[in-house]
């Protein structure tokens, strides 16, 4: 089989969730004009597990000719040395930290299975972010505007603009209480904000779009109909960017921006304090 010369499979590898190997495999692959083919291969704990993850990694490489990338997170010694054997480029992710950590901290590490993502290690915290997430569900895509009172955040823009992926991202990652509330074509003639809203307008915050990936966006939801057709994106997100501007909401352009870069963004400017450890 043959590829492209910067085409890469790339493998995250973890005895936990695997979050914290695709983070940071992400975060450095981005610095590369790279092509790649995911694989996350999350609870790797025993030493048949990590067999079949390393016979899926050197057939990989047997199929290509090309050594897939490997970034790795794993506790067990018995389960790292397997996983270490592969015809692959290793990269063990938490090393690279822990070697520099263990000289400035004068401390050997105690390695724990599992011990980033442990119920036990900060039980309020995970019961905060269970309890945002049941939240965040009830009131999205405009459903419920009851119980504002214990909104962190409400998110307002057209529809498809992001509004639901965001609320969902900072529930789960930060344990952030979200609503999310869409204007849609028959609020276009009288747009303002709604009266269960108003007394919360200092949590409100607006997600807009540039009308082409709007289109987009919608065209591949509901092909050829009026919602996503050019002449109604575009009045829409004309519309509701002038009443963020005459209501004074600030808002973020989404276009080119990751969930997780508009999460991180709206955390700045709202200042909302990250609930998760």
């Amino acid at each position: 089989m043959q590829r492209k010369s910067n085409f890469r499979d790339v493998f995250y590898v973890s005895d936990g969730t695997a979050i914290t190997s695709e983070t940071l495999g992400h975060a450095v692959l981005a610095q590369f004009p790279v092509e790649i083919r995911q694989h996350t291969r999350p609870f790797i704990e025993s030493v048949e597990r990590a067999l079949s993850v390393q016979k899926q990694i050197n057939h990989t490489y047997e199929q290509t000719g090309v050594k897939p990338l490997v970034f790795y997170s794993i506790v067990l010694p018995e389960v790292k040395e397997i996983i270490e054997q592969s015809q692959a480029n290793l990269y063990d992710v938490l090393n690279a930290l822990v070697e520099p950590l263990k000289q400035d901290l004068q401390l050997e590490p105690m390695p724990k299975l599992q011990r980033s993502h442990s119920i036990e290690r900060d039980a309020a915290s995970y019961n905060d972010r269970i309890a945002a997430i049941e939240y965040t569900l009830a009131h999205d895509d405009g459903i419920s505007l009851n119980n504002l009172e214990q909104a962190d955040v409400i998110l307002l823009g057209v529809s498809r603009c992001g509004k639901t992926p965001t609320s969902l991202y900072l529930a789960m990652q930060f344990g952030i209480r979200a609503v999310n509330y869409p204007f849609i074509a028959e609020d276009m003639q009288s747009l303002k904000l709604p009266q269960a809203i108003e007394p919360y307008r200092y949590k409100t915050y607006g997600l807009t779009i540039d009308t082409e990936r709007l289109v987009e966006i919608r065209n591949g939801r509901y092909a050829n109909s009026d919602y996503s057709s050019q002449r109604q994106c575009e009045n829409e997100v004309h519309r509701v960017e002038a009443m963020f501007r005459r209501e004074a909401i600030p808002y973020l352009n989404t276009t080119s921006l990751s969930v997780e870069e508009i999460s991180t963004r709206l955390l700045d400017i709202s200042g909302l304090r990250r609930r998760m450890c």
